[in-house]
Protein backbone atom coordinates (compact mmCIF):
# COMPACT_ATOMS: atom_id res chain seq x y z
CA UNK A 1 0.00 0.00 0.00
CA UNK A 2 1.92 3.39 -1.08
CA UNK A 3 0.87 6.54 0.75
CA UNK A 4 -2.06 7.39 -1.73
CA UNK A 5 -3.95 3.99 -0.92
CA UNK A 6 -3.12 4.55 2.89
CA UNK A 7 -4.17 8.76 2.84
CA UNK A 8 -7.18 7.26 1.03
CA UNK A 9 -8.28 4.66 3.75
CA UNK A 10 -8.06 6.98 6.36
CA UNK A 11 -10.47 9.03 4.66
CA UNK A 12 -12.97 5.95 3.96
CA UNK A 13 -12.52 5.86 7.69
CA UNK A 14 -13.80 9.44 8.90
CA UNK A 15 -17.28 10.18 9.32
CA UNK A 16 -16.88 14.12 8.59
CA UNK A 17 -14.39 17.18 8.34
CA UNK A 18 -14.26 20.80 8.41
CA UNK A 19 -11.50 23.03 7.10
CA UNK A 20 -10.69 26.97 5.56
CA UNK A 21 -9.94 26.13 2.28
CA UNK A 22 -7.74 29.05 0.19
CA UNK A 23 -7.81 28.13 -3.87
CA UNK A 24 -4.72 30.37 -5.68
CA UNK A 25 -5.50 30.52 -9.74
CA UNK A 26 -2.70 31.36 -11.81
CA UNK A 27 -3.17 34.70 -12.01
CA UNK A 28 -3.54 35.47 -9.02
CA UNK A 29 -7.31 35.41 -8.47
CA UNK A 30 -8.35 34.22 -4.71
CA UNK A 31 -10.98 32.01 -3.21
CA UNK A 32 -11.84 31.78 0.26
CA UNK A 33 -14.28 29.44 1.82
CA UNK A 34 -15.09 27.32 5.07
CA UNK A 35 -15.75 23.85 3.91
CA UNK A 36 -18.13 21.27 6.04
CA UNK A 37 -18.26 17.41 4.82
CA UNK A 38 -20.40 14.93 6.44
CA UNK A 39 -20.80 11.14 5.26
CA UNK A 40 -22.35 10.11 3.11
CA UNK A 41 -21.52 13.15 0.80
CA UNK A 42 -23.00 16.33 2.75
CA UNK A 43 -21.54 19.68 1.68
CA UNK A 44 -21.92 22.57 3.63
CA UNK A 45 -19.37 26.16 1.79
CA UNK A 46 -19.95 29.71 3.95
CA UNK A 47 -17.85 31.77 1.24
CA UNK A 48 -15.60 34.14 2.56
CA UNK A 49 -14.32 35.96 -0.48
CA UNK A 50 -15.38 36.48 -3.02
CA UNK A 51 -18.86 36.06 -2.32
CA UNK A 52 -18.51 37.22 1.22
CA UNK A 53 -22.19 35.51 3.00
CA UNK A 54 -22.73 33.34 0.37
CA UNK A 55 -24.17 29.61 1.68
CA UNK A 56 -24.06 26.37 -0.64
CA UNK A 57 -25.35 23.45 0.95
CA UNK A 58 -25.38 20.37 -1.39
CA UNK A 59 -28.07 16.89 -0.49
CA UNK A 60 -26.51 14.13 -1.93
CA UNK A 61 -29.78 12.52 -1.78
CA UNK A 62 -31.45 15.30 -3.75
CA UNK A 63 -28.43 15.85 -5.74
CA UNK A 64 -29.25 19.14 -5.31
CA UNK A 65 -27.51 22.29 -4.32
CA UNK A 66 -29.34 24.98 -1.99
CA UNK A 67 -27.85 28.43 -2.32
CA UNK A 68 -28.58 31.47 -0.53
CA UNK A 69 -26.86 34.15 -1.92
CA UNK A 70 -26.51 36.81 0.87
CA UNK A 71 -26.80 34.20 3.59
CA UNK A 72 -28.77 32.35 5.73
CA UNK A 73 -32.14 33.38 6.80
CA UNK A 74 -31.42 37.24 5.23
CA UNK A 75 -34.06 39.66 5.01
CA UNK A 76 -33.07 43.07 4.37
CA UNK A 77 -36.66 44.39 4.60
CA UNK A 78 -38.08 42.34 2.46
CA UNK A 79 -38.78 39.78 4.31
CA UNK A 80 -36.73 35.79 4.12
CA UNK A 81 -35.32 35.04 1.11
CA UNK A 82 -35.13 31.64 -0.03
CA UNK A 83 -32.74 29.58 -1.18
CA UNK A 84 -32.41 28.88 -4.88
CA UNK A 85 -32.64 24.67 -5.78
CA UNK A 86 -29.66 24.28 -8.42
CA UNK A 87 -28.34 21.43 -10.41
CA UNK A 88 -24.49 20.74 -8.74
CA UNK A 89 -23.16 22.00 -12.62
CA UNK A 90 -25.26 25.32 -12.72
CA UNK A 91 -22.87 27.99 -13.53
CA UNK A 92 -24.24 29.93 -10.47
CA UNK A 93 -22.36 27.43 -8.16
CA UNK A 94 -19.44 26.29 -10.27
CA UNK A 95 -16.07 27.84 -9.39
CA UNK A 96 -14.43 29.32 -12.26
CA UNK A 97 -12.18 26.41 -12.76
CA UNK A 98 -14.89 24.35 -13.70
CA UNK A 99 -15.33 22.40 -9.94
CA UNK A 100 -18.91 21.10 -8.82
CA UNK A 101 -19.97 21.29 -5.19
CA UNK A 102 -21.03 17.13 -5.69
CA UNK A 103 -17.14 16.34 -6.55
CA UNK A 104 -15.54 19.03 -4.06
CA UNK A 105 -14.55 16.46 -1.13
CA UNK A 106 -11.19 14.71 -0.12
CA UNK A 107 -13.13 11.68 -1.26
CA UNK A 108 -13.54 13.07 -4.56
CA UNK A 109 -9.94 14.36 -4.78
CA UNK A 110 -8.60 10.40 -4.08
CA UNK A 111 -10.81 9.31 -6.92
CA UNK A 112 -9.18 11.99 -9.06
CA UNK A 113 -5.79 11.05 -8.36
CA UNK A 114 -6.57 7.48 -8.11
CA UNK A 115 -7.31 7.90 -11.99
CA UNK A 116 -4.73 9.88 -13.24
CA UNK A 117 -2.31 7.49 -11.43
CA UNK A 118 -3.82 4.10 -13.67
CA UNK A 119 -1.31 4.00 -16.06
CA UNK A 120 0.02 7.21 -15.32
CA UNK A 121 2.96 7.67 -12.90
CA UNK A 122 3.33 8.06 -8.86
CA UNK A 123 6.22 9.66 -7.18
CA UNK A 124 6.64 9.89 -3.51
CA UNK A 125 8.26 13.20 -2.38
CA UNK A 126 9.53 12.56 0.93
CA UNK A 127 9.13 15.11 4.21
CA UNK A 128 8.44 18.37 4.24
CA UNK A 129 5.80 21.25 5.83
CA UNK A 130 3.41 22.94 5.20
CA UNK A 131 2.18 26.11 7.27
CA UNK A 132 4.71 25.46 9.48
CA UNK A 133 3.43 21.70 10.33
CA UNK A 134 5.16 18.45 9.41
CA UNK A 135 3.92 16.86 5.95
CA UNK A 136 4.18 13.85 3.53
CA UNK A 137 3.98 14.43 -0.28
CA UNK A 138 3.68 12.96 -3.50
CA UNK A 139 2.89 13.38 -7.47
CA UNK A 140 0.62 11.76 -9.66
CA UNK A 141 0.88 12.45 -13.45
CA UNK A 142 -1.70 10.93 -16.14
CA UNK A 143 -0.35 9.36 -19.05
CA UNK A 144 -0.25 11.96 -22.31
CA UNK A 145 -3.84 13.58 -22.83
CA UNK A 146 -5.39 12.73 -19.78
CA UNK A 147 -7.10 16.12 -17.72
CA UNK A 148 -8.55 14.65 -14.60
CA UNK A 149 -10.80 17.78 -13.09
CA UNK A 150 -8.44 19.90 -15.33
CA UNK A 151 -5.36 18.55 -13.99
CA UNK A 152 -2.78 16.25 -15.80
CA UNK A 153 -0.43 15.94 -12.42
CA UNK A 154 -0.94 16.90 -9.14
CA UNK A 155 1.37 17.44 -6.09
CA UNK A 156 0.03 16.84 -3.00
CA UNK A 157 0.85 17.44 1.04
CA UNK A 158 -0.37 15.22 3.41
CA UNK A 159 -0.47 16.01 7.46
CA UNK A 160 2.08 13.48 8.44
CA UNK A 161 0.17 12.36 11.50
CA UNK A 162 -3.33 12.22 9.66
CA UNK A 163 -2.79 11.77 6.31
CA UNK A 164 -5.33 14.23 5.85
CA UNK A 165 -4.59 16.26 2.62
CA UNK A 166 -3.34 19.93 3.73
CA UNK A 167 -1.77 20.83 0.25
CA UNK A 168 -3.05 20.33 -3.18
CA UNK A 169 -1.27 21.72 -6.47
CA UNK A 170 -2.50 21.34 -9.85
CA UNK A 171 -0.74 21.31 -12.97
CA UNK A 172 -1.65 21.04 -17.20
CA UNK A 173 -0.30 19.19 -19.55
CA UNK A 174 2.14 21.84 -20.39
CA UNK A 175 2.89 21.60 -17.03
CA UNK A 176 1.96 25.34 -16.05
CA UNK A 177 0.46 25.70 -12.56
CA UNK A 178 -3.71 25.80 -12.68
CA UNK A 179 -4.77 25.77 -8.90
CA UNK A 180 -3.14 25.75 -5.02
CA UNK A 181 -5.46 24.82 -2.56
CA UNK A 182 -4.64 24.76 1.12
CA UNK A 183 -6.42 23.24 3.44
CA UNK A 184 -6.13 24.83 6.79
CA UNK A 185 -7.53 24.68 10.12
CA UNK A 186 -8.77 21.70 9.87
CA UNK A 187 -10.77 19.50 12.25
CA UNK A 188 -11.53 15.74 11.79
CA UNK A 189 -14.38 13.58 12.59
CA UNK A 190 -16.88 16.81 13.79
CA UNK A 191 -20.26 16.53 15.38
CA UNK A 192 -22.46 18.83 13.47
CA UNK A 193 -25.27 20.25 14.92
CA UNK A 194 -28.25 18.52 14.21
CA UNK A 195 -29.28 21.17 11.50
CA UNK A 196 -26.36 22.29 10.41
CA UNK A 197 -26.62 21.00 6.71
CA UNK A 198 -30.12 21.03 6.82
CA UNK A 199 -31.10 24.89 7.72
Amino acid sequence: MDLLDEAEAHFRALESYRATLHSIGPNGDRQVMRYFYRKPGWVRIDCVEPHRGAVLIYDPGARKVRLWTFGLGFGGGFGFMPALSLAPDNPLVRSPRGHTVDRSDVGALFENLQSLRAGGSFTPLGAGTVSGEPAVGFEVAGVAGLIVDGAHRNRVWLAQDTLFPRRVENFDEADDLVEIVDLIDVELDVDFPERFFAP
